[in-house]
């Protein structure tokens, strides 16, 4: 990176003038949302497939990933009928004795060595002369075995069977193989003999957290999101109860906003132990595109009723007997965009939702409902008028990339980093206009903003090629700034939904494997063996280092330091903001509710590196602050499974003297700085 000639600075933190709105922690919330691999991604399952769900597209008579396992000269497959109550199909395999071979499915997986081993389900039917199936896991490379275990049938009928495979080493090149071995006793080849039915295979690490791979629980815990949402473009064709109950029971339905299967081992009674096991807040989005407001009320019911209703009743029949009191539920997903299932008007979205909202308070008075809003005035305006006082927080997306500045990949990478960091810029127009709305009339007084779903795009997913440039640390400097204008504005702001948390579409923070995927494509295949390595991208530490902080009022600073301006072509959909004389540093701070705790946050958005003192106003005379720093050599730098920790913030201590604290701000990084009175 060239870096250009050091400047000077100073911020000055006017610590007497403090703001009376509490910075909410559900402003650094998260996003699960059924795109693409999110949920191959966050599930700790290493099988596709489990329930025989794909068709044959890829090998004949074999369902999706699944392979045949044989050496026999006349062994037959099938796709038959699923068990019964079951979804999917039966993997029908038919073998012949005197073939003296063995016979089964197999799937190419990636495992790890745990000393707990795998937990197998197995939901299976044969003809009465097989005695047991072999389920085992090999090194495709070297058909070294890593672990088996024989399953006794016990059976003619459906039955489950449940075992634990021990895995002795990680292998990222494995095979997961159920078969009849060759060494059975043989039988009498006839109309009735050879048959092996299989409805459903699963394989679950012991260690997981739920059905949740527990490195994705682990890096999620660290992020101490404050809310998690449910919701996506998924939502608006997703039907509740189609993912409650037992998960061998769940139809198998498509994904009608990205294609695939829709993930019907995460529904609603997993996502609420997933947000309880993190201690966050639960906000799900219902499906207000092809659903009705009674089902929406449905799900409220299943959420919060108690035992004695009928939607209650089904949730303790399902194992959950006292309410998980969801109180946060969202009404729309991006309605405004033709891409989304239930489009219409804005006048059209208005009356849609009042017919919904009465429903879902009818369900439960104390929940608080969010209104699909959006950068546009034209599309909250007919919202508002129509619907204001059955609204807690109007929501909106904010994505921000190249297009709005007529930029592309050929633009010198300079004038594209200027414009990636003026996130924060675009988000103030966008809130000064709702501001300038909800002041407007004592109608919208006690309205607030949630921003559920932001992130930078930085261009759109149909001409993706190589690395995403969501990955580098010049998105997290983007998305750093911008969380500072939240903080800005959390007196209005007071819910946030970085998106995505696993993979899915290319801007999830948390990433497992060499995976990315885009909303047009799809799934892009592994290319490094390393698909079982979990990291976080720089924005993942930007949103652990703010996210952990103590924080309760704003406190006013004042920075001085050098400018910057972007060129930008073209016309945008929203209202662009001022491009020029934009400050270098962009800089937010807040003390703890105790008033003992000063956090300062620092974002150097310019190409150089810049001597800055901050002056602390008399909040500490003396003594020792700590300073967080996320940066590198290279804003285009990013964490993969090569390198998945080449960036990541640090920690250290700096001294300091006569209320002022020295520290040289380098190049497009990021950085906290925290002042206790206690260690002054």
């Amino acid at each position: 990176m060239n870096i250009m000639v050091q400047s000077i600075a100073s911020i000055q933190v006017k610590t007497q003038q403090v703001g009376q709105d509490k910075i909410n922690p559900y402003l650094f919330g998260h996003f699960v949302e059924d795109i693409r691999d999110h949920m191959d991604a966050m599930l700790a399952y290493p099988l596709s497939d489990m329930d025989f769900e794909s068709l044959d597209d890829t090998y004949r008579n074999l369902s999706g990933k699944w392979r045949p396992y044989t050496n026999g000269r006349n062994t037959k497959y099938a796709l038959e009928p699923a068990a019964p109550r079951h979804s999917g199909h039966s993997q029908y395999v038919r073998i012949y004795s005197d073939d003296e071979c063995y016979a089964g499915v197999s799937q190419a997986i990636a495992v790890k060595g745990i000393a707990e081993g795998y937990h197998l389900t197995l939901v299976a039917r044969a003809s009465c002369e097989f005695k047991y199936v072999i389920a085992e896991i090999v090194d495709r490379k070297s058909e070294e075995l890593l672990g088996s275990v024989r399953i006794e049938l016990g059976n003619h009928n459906w039955q489950q069977y449940e075992s634990l495979i021990h895995i002795n080493r990680d292998c990222e090149h494995a095979e997961f193989r159920l078969y009849i071995p060759a060494s059975h006793e043989r039988w009498l080849d006839h109309v009735s003999t050879g048959m092996l039915w299989i409805d459903h295979i699963s394989l679950l690490p012991a260690d997981s957290s739920g059905n949740v791979r527990k490195e994705v629980m682990e890096l999620t815990k660290d992020l101490n999101a404050g809310m998690m949402r449910l919701a996506g473009n998924y939502i608006s064709a997703y039907h509740w109860q189609q993912a409650i109950g037992p998960v061998l029971e769940r139809p198998s339905t498509i994904n009608e906003a990205w294609g695939g299967w829709t993930g019907k081992y995460f529904g609603t009674d997993e996502f609420i132990q997933f947000c309880r096991d993190l201690n966050v807040e639960p906000l799900i989005c219902v499906n207000d595109g092809s659903g009705t407001p009674e089902e929406a009320a449905e799900w409220i019911e299943y959420c919060n009723g108690g035992p004695d209703t009928p939607m209650g009743r089904l949730r303790a029949a399902n194992g959950h007997v006292e309410p998980y009191g969801v109180k946060y539920w969202e009404i729309g997903n991006e309605v405004w965009g033709p891409w989304q299932v239930g489009h219409c008007s804005a006048e059209q979205f208005a009356d849609r939702y009042v017919r919904f909202a009465h429903a879902m308070k009818a369900a439960d008075p104390t929940i608080k409902l969010l209104a699909c809003g959006d950068v546009r005035m034209d599309w909250n305006e007919p919202l508002l008028e129509k619907a204001a006082e059955l609204i807690d927080y109007l929501t909106l997306h904010l994505y921000h990339g190249c297009p709005r500045f007529g930029m592309n990949a050929q633009t010198p990478k300079e004038e594209r980093f200027k414009a990636i960091v003026t996130y924060p810029e675009w988000t103030r127009e966008t809130i000064h206009q709702l501001r300038e709305k909800f002041n407007s009339s004592d109608r919208f007084a006690h309205l607030k903003l949630a921003i559920t779903e932001y992130n930078t795009m930085y261009y759109p997913n149909t001409i993706r090629k190589g690395i995403p440039n969501e990955h580098t640390l010049e998105a997290a400097v983007s998305n750093a700034a911008n969380l500072n204008e939240f903080i800005r504005n959390s007196d209005l702001v007071e819910i946030g939904s970085f998106s995505d948390l696993v993979n899915g579409w290319l801007g999830g923070c948390i990433r497992v494997g060499d995976y990315y995927a885009d909303q047009f494509r799809g799934k892009v295949p592994g290319w490094s063996g390393q698909s079982l390595t979990v990291y976080g991208t720089p924005t993942y530490y930007v949103m652990k280092m703010y996210a952990n902080r103590d924080l309760g009022y704003v406190v006013q600073t004042d920075t001085e330091c050098d400018t910057f301006q972007v060129n930008r072509e073209g016309n945008a959909a929203v209202p662009v903001p001022q491009l020029h004389d934009l400050p270098k540093l962009d800089v937010v701070a807040s003390t703890n509710v105790a008033g003992d705790k000063l956090t300062i946050f620092i974002v150097n958005r310019s190409l150089e590196n810049i001597q800055t003192d901050v002056l602390l106003d008399g909040f500490a005379e003396s003594g020792t602050a700590k300073l967080m720093e996320l940066t590198a050599d290279d804003y285009e730098s990013f964490n993969s499974v090569h390198q998945p920790n080449l960036i990541e913030y640090t920690t250290r201590d700096v001294a300091f003297t006569k209320s002022a604290i020295s520290c040289n701000l380098l190049a497009s990084s990021v950085y906290v700085v925290e002042i206790e009175k206690n260690n002054a």
